[in-house]
């Protein structure tokens, strides 16, 4: 499933960048076209100017000089100079039935070439065109006369070059992008649908794990059932022992769904929060004002350290919720004659809550899953003392919606503390 929507993702990827690589590449071949063949138009239009003036260059068919291409022209001393410097150019002049009947050109060419010149032109319908003749491409221009056509040739080998090497930079260019862009839309692909695999993995987890949590309190309820069910004929009192365990397994239940809608309403609810500052410092003290009976019926000695008058912008009764999951857990796994102790004071620019507890501690191979959900580092001794394996869950993700963090360390056999930096 997640190779198909890597692959899908890939693929509207890939198809998306190759239109915006088209238009792209498009748009520049078109105005660089343009703006070449606009060149060629402005320089035979300049030659042919120069060809067709009273004192333009005389028509036959002259010796060659040496090097260059370009054309006479007549100056004031009666010098012969080019009309367009780094211009190849010539003209013919043709009958009605185009027949060539001079040449105006520097360069020895033989008849040959300036027939199939000539036919060249003739075939077009247009008074323009381009053609390639031994190699060279030609831009031509016809103008009618009484006796016939005048045919004007210039060289453009040069701008039809630059529009072919346009051409094959684009589709070189354009074939290496898309390698490099395969390669890296598969990485970013990858690492796209990594949360969206790691949620549905972590989803059917919980629903496995939540089935398995239920199952057994459903499985008391069914067989105390079944044996009320046998013995229809006794009274309540006597049957009470199994309506008490009814009982028993139903508020575990209620206690194990409270639990999954809070982090469920938590996780949907927290664009919606709404936060107001409160003096945190009487909030943790609150919570240890009612746990102090609980700490002395277990043996268990209690330290605690609270800077007053400390304040933070949030919600009172979810960092309440915080401080009571901590020490609940600490009293839990505390042994009797053990100690906990809790600071809560000002660190540099946040708050600093830690609880610590004597115990058997937590193993280290284990201390990074312990804010999971449904997730036990001694899954016997949890079940014994009531848990799910949900309160640390839901500790770490309120002290997120409060932009902070909660992390634990843990020495086996020793202690274990819990701390909770709020910004």
């Amino acid at each position: 499933m997640f190779r198909k929507l890597r692959n899908r993702f890939l693929i509207v990827n890939l198809v998306i960048i190759t239109c915006m690589m088209l238009v792209s590449f498009a748009s520049i071949y078109f105005i660089t076209y343009q703006n070449v063949h606009n060149g060629i138009d402005m320089e035979i239009h300049r030659v042919s100017e120069f060809y067709f003036k009273p004192d333009g260059g005389k028509m036959g068919n002259p010796q060659a000089g040496p090097g260059g291409g370009n054309h006479p022209q007549q100056n004031g001393k009666g010098d012969m100079s080019p009309p367009a410097e780094r211009s190849v150019s010539f003209l013919l002049q043709a009958d009605a039935q185009w027949k060539l009947t001079a040449t105006n050109s520097r360069f020895d060419m033989d008849a040959d070439f300036y027939d199939l010149a000539l036919q060249k032109a003739s075939y077009g319908a247009k008074d323009n065109g381009q053609f390639t003749l031994e190699g060279t491409r030609w831009a031509y221009m016809v103008q009618k006369n009484g006796t016939g056509y005048s045919v004007i040739y210039l060289d453009v080998t040069a701008q039809q070059t630059i529009i072919t090497n346009l051409v094959y930079t684009f589709i070189l260019v354009g074939f290496f992008m898309l390698i490099l862009i395969f390669f890296t839309s598969r990485y970013f692909a990858n690492r796209s649908i990594a949360p969206v695999k790691e949620a549905f993995h972590r989803q059917k987890q919980f629903i496995a794990d939540a089935s398995h949590e239920l199952k057994t309190p459903l499985a008391v309820i069914n067989t105390n059932a079944d044996v009320l069910l046998s013995n229809s004929e006794d009274t309540i009192e006597s049957q009470s022992k199994w309506l008490h365990r009814i009982k028993s397994e139903t508020e575990r239940m209620k206690t194990l769904t409270n639990d999954l809608l809070y982090l469920t309403e938590m996780d949907d609810a927290r664009a919606s929060m709404i936060y107001t500052p409160f003096n945190v410092s009487e909030s943790v003290e609150s919570v240890l004002l009612t746990m102090e009976a609980v700490v002395f019926e277990k043996d268990i000695s209690l330290t605690y350290e609270i800077e007053p008058g400390l304040t933070l912008h949030g919600n009172s009764e979810q960092m309440k919720q915080v401080v009571m999951i901590l020490l609940d857990n600490a009293i839990k796994y505390t042994n009797p004659k053990g100690a906990i102790s809790l600071t809560f004071k000002k660190h540099h620019h946040d708050r600093l809550l830690t609880v610590t507890n004597t115990g058997a501690g937590i193993a280290p191979e284990h201390l990074e899953r312990i804010f999971d959900r449904f997730y036990r580092a001694d899954a016997s001794r949890s079940r014994k003392n009531g848990g799910y394996g949900l309160g640390l869950a839901i500790a770490k993700s309120i002290v997120e919606q409060h932009k902070g963090k909660i992390s634990a360390k843990s020495v086996p056999g020793e202690t274990t503390s819990f701390m909770v930096q709020l910004p």
